[in-house]
């Protein structure tokens, strides 16, 4: 929502633009952000001065380490960066007021504004997205909760690269999805099946409990460095499809209209690409807002739902981890890399020989 009123502002300064956030100016409830080097190009092109601001505050690495029995693997040639949410919030916010959009915060809508008081209502609400359900006979949204728990911390322990740690124990198996994203502080989301989380009475527990439990658990990679948590829960992730992301003067952008499983990217890349590709739309249109919809979906929905698709597949292999543990470590890290059809043979080829080559 941030995004996409920056940019409308800078392309039409005389325009009317407020953005209503239910939390105050310096909330939020995550940890680090990724991006790739593709997506930052698109952030590049759509406005310069945010591009230097966030690159400005990333974090950089081209490896992915795998730790999987005692053994560490690494390939080469996976270029991300990093950035804390709450820096990334703060770039938004001051550029918004710099061209003077309309910043309210505290602010819950429990009912939309009627069509006939805005000329564009942009729902940026998130999963639970109130602008989807006031209008869900128009959107038809479908929402699929999978079977994996997930909770979403962080950690002091210095990680220099995107790090995949699977752990075994007596309740089943846990994987760790790790980056760094600031400093030394790190992403530190834990993921496992309900049946596991189940034995090892989880759901039971409380925040303090469920930290111990999991820093007891990843000890060794730990090295004596606390796991942080921020509101953390365990979580079954979401994903959302819709059959409509707009309707009338109404459109959805990011984790409103669309989820990605965040084993294969991140919904901030997505909803700022929605951005842009809204932004874009709306200028190529001009006041035929109707249209400038109608573009925006037709543009930005079949890149979307490709990734979806990859999400799904990334998820599934996640969701049947346990099936590949007893594979020896290097196809077990063959198989980690391409479960998602987007990278494969060749492409690893291309980005890391020696390790294809092993």
């Amino acid at each position: 929502g941030l995004y996409f009123s920056l940019l409308m502002k800078k392309a039409h300064p005389h325009y009317e633009i407020t953005v209503f956030e239910r939390n105050p100016a310096d909330a939020t409830y995550g940890w680090g952000i990724v991006f790739s080097d593709r997506t930052l190009e698109a952030f590049r092109e759509a406005d310069y001065k945010t591009y230097q601001e966030i690159t400005r505050n990333f974090v950089v690495w081209e490896t992915i380490e795998t730790r999987l029995r005692g053994e560490r693997l690494r390939c080469q040639g996976h270029v991300f960066a990093g950035i804390a949410r709450r820096t990334l919030l703060r770039i938004l916010q001051k550029r918004c007021e710099e061209l003077g959009v309309n910043l309210v915060f505290n602010h819950e809508i429990s009912v939309p504004p009627s069509f006939s008081e805005v000329d564009l209502l942009v729902g940026a609400d998130g999963v639970n997205s109130l602008i989807r359900r006031c209008f869900a006979s128009a959107f038809q949204p479908r929402l699929t909760t999978h079977r994996n728990r997930y909770i979403w911390y962080g950690t002091t322990c210095p990680f220099e690269n995107f790090t995949f740690i699977f752990q075994e124990n007596s309740h089943g198996v846990f994987q760790a999805h790790i980056y760094p994203f600031e400093g030394a502080l790190s992403t530190f989301i834990i993921e496992c099946d309900e049946a596991t989380w189940r034995r090892a009475g989880l759901g039971e527990m409380s925040e303090s409990e469920s930290i111990a439990y999991c820093q007891a658990l990843f000890a060794e990679h730990l090295r004596g460095h606390p796991l942080l948590s921020n509101r953390s829960r365990w979580l079954s992730f979401t994903t959302v499809r819709c059959r409509r992301w707009s309707h009338e003067r109404c459109v959805l952008i990011g984790d409103a209209a669309h989820t990605a499983h965040f084993s294969i990217g991140s919904g901030t890349k997505l909803a700022m690409e929605d951005a842009i590709a809204l932004a874009n739309a709306l200028d190529l249109c001009g006041h035929d807002i109707s249209t400038a919809l109608a573009f925006y979906e037709l543009e930005r929905r079949p890149a979307v739902e490709s990734l979806q698709e990859a999400a799904q597949r990334s998820l599934t292999y996640f969701e049947n981890v346990h099936r590949h543990m007893h594979f020896d470590p290097i196809p077990f890290v063959f198989r980690l890399l391409t479960r998602s059809g987007r990278v494969d043979y060749l492409d690893l080829a291309r980005r890391d020989r020696r390790f294809v080559h092993r």
